[in-house]
């Protein structure tokens, strides 16, 4: 199939377009690129500006391009960049704010209230089964905007990585359309055009997380704290009214049974993260090391350079929300992956744990519980989205042997001594201590033993020694 007339639309430049070779004299006396006039006149192109002038932006560049003959080509590229680029900071904001507005109902002082007093039992019970210490700030009881709002910034550090490698990746697709004539000008405008590439990226991350304001039932319902505190490194719990609504609905339980249950366990994951400072930490450090590790598929790259259309404005959008750039995970991204789920399936698995001692009082704990677990197994199609988005999957597969763990370890040793494991990352539980938590307790409950043996096969290679 041939390609539509406007595509390739850099390749119809030929040095016909030029006004004549210049000899070195010439080239010489030619205006050397002007920095500031060039990202002016770029930005103004990009956001659709009227006072964009061709003439002056390639002056800028520092090349004699006749620009009449060059509009079409850059209103074509203008065309396909307009109302994806903005320059603000608060942009990715302002659009995840307004996605997650669509079908939002606003917050009634009622349901507010008797969310409220919900998680005011679920603090009570849950200091029964927990010596980890109650939050400063009582919950947030908000709305989808509030968790959109305040979330994504931290969604914005996880997909850092992946957010500057694309764009940088969609910059030389766009220099490989052009013609070796105008080789020099787009390399003058490569820094631009990763930032308007970038910025695409980032309103494409705020769009799912605007829509994942429809699925998340607190701030840390995906298993990661997105909500702060008093201050950056702290954590605040958060309830998203509508949607735990929304939940006890749909299984058909009352409705202050379901706050309970669920603010008890938001609280609980609250709880953990401000007591093991380092936690969020290394999750963090630990999903960095798993996208800094991703490379864009080059090849992915030079089919779209042959049908890239710069008429299609949605075609840059739905090539990343596709995930066709992101090849197969490197070794070391598996591996990082394995770290992460290890670590998030003992931190829900400790939770669903705590969740389940405290909400024995309501009649229904068990069947909401299972409703969690059949959540957290399939995910939302918002979640899906930034899975392919971003190539992180954050569903813990070992999450029923980390629950069977936590609760070993607490009928084997209490629970003050099962949240001690909790103090530092050396002493969390491994993956292969998951795998046999009798012998990780035999060892808790007797940690001299290895040291026993490790000074018994010591003397005996002494003693083979002395002999010989």
């Amino acid at each position: 199939m041939g390609k539509s007339p406007q595509r390739n639309c850099l390749r119809t430049l030929t040095p016909a377009h030029y006004r004549g070779v210049m000899s070195d004299d010439e080239a010489r006396d030619e205006p050397q690129p002007d920095d500031e006039a060039l990202r002016e006149a770029f930005e103004s192109f990009l956001s659709g500006g009227e006072s964009f002038d061709p003439a002056e932006f390639l002056k800028a560049a520092g090349i004699n391009v006749d620009a009449a003959e060059i509009q079409k080509m850059m209103g074509q590229l203008q065309a396909a960049f307009t109302g994806g680029f903005s320059s603000s900071p608060t942009a990715s904001r302002d659009h995840a704010v307004s996605v997650a507005k669509e079908g939002m109902q606003s917050l009634d002082p009622a349901t507010s209230q008797a969310i409220s007093d919900a998680a005011h039992v679920a603090t009570l019970w849950l200091s029964e089964v927990t010596d980890i210490a109650d939050l400063p700030l009582a919950p947030l009881v908000g709305t989808r905007a509030e968790w959109a709002r305040k979330s994504l910034p931290v969604w914005e550090e996880i997909a850092k990585p992946v957010a500057v490698a694309i764009p940088r990746a969609l910059s030389g697709m766009m220099s490989t359309q052009a013609p070796e004539e105008l080789a020099e000008a787009l390399s003058q405008i490569a820094g631009p055009m990763e930032q308007v590439s970038q910025s695409l990226f980032t309103m494409q991350l705020a769009s799912v997380v605007g829509k994942l304001a429809t699925e998340v039932l607190s701030g840390g319902d995906i298993g990661i704290p997105l909500i702060h505190g008093e201050s950056e490194y702290d954590v605040r719990a958060m309830l998203i009214a509508q949607n735990m609504r929304a939940f006890s609905q749909d299984l058909d339980i009352p409705v202050n049974e379901a706050d309970i249950f669920l603010a008890v366990r938001e609280i609980a994951h609250a709880r953990l993260f401000r007591h093991a400072r380092w936690l969020r930490l290394h999750l963090m450090s630990t999903i960095h090391d798993f996208a800094s590790g991703i490379s864009i598929d080059g090849d992915r790259i030079m089919d779209l350079a042959e049908d890239f259309d710069p008429a299609n404005p949605e075609a840059i959008t739905e090539m990343l929300a596709s995930g066709a750039l992101l090849p197969s995970r490197s070794a070391e991204q598996e591996r990082a992956l394995e770290r992460l789920e290890t670590m998030l399936a003992l931190i829900e698995g400790w939770v669903d744990h705590l969740t389940h001692q405290a909400t024995q009082r309501l009649p229904k704990s068990d069947a909401l519980a299972e409703a969690i677990r059949r959540r957290r197994a399939s995910g939302g199609p918002a979640e899906r989205a930034f899975s392919t988005l971003v190539g992180l999957e954050l569903r813990p597969r070992r999450l029923r042997e980390a629950s069977v763990l936590w609760a070993k370890l607490t009928q084997a040793l209490g629970p003050q001594a099962r949240d001690a494991l909790w103090q530092h990352p050396d002493t969390v539980p491994t993956d292969g201590e998951i795998d046999d938590p009798i012998a990780f307790i035999a060892r808790l409950q007797n940690p001299t033993s290895e040291l026993d043996e490790m000074d018994q096969a010591l003397n005996e290679l002494l003693d083979d020694e002395s002999t010989t």
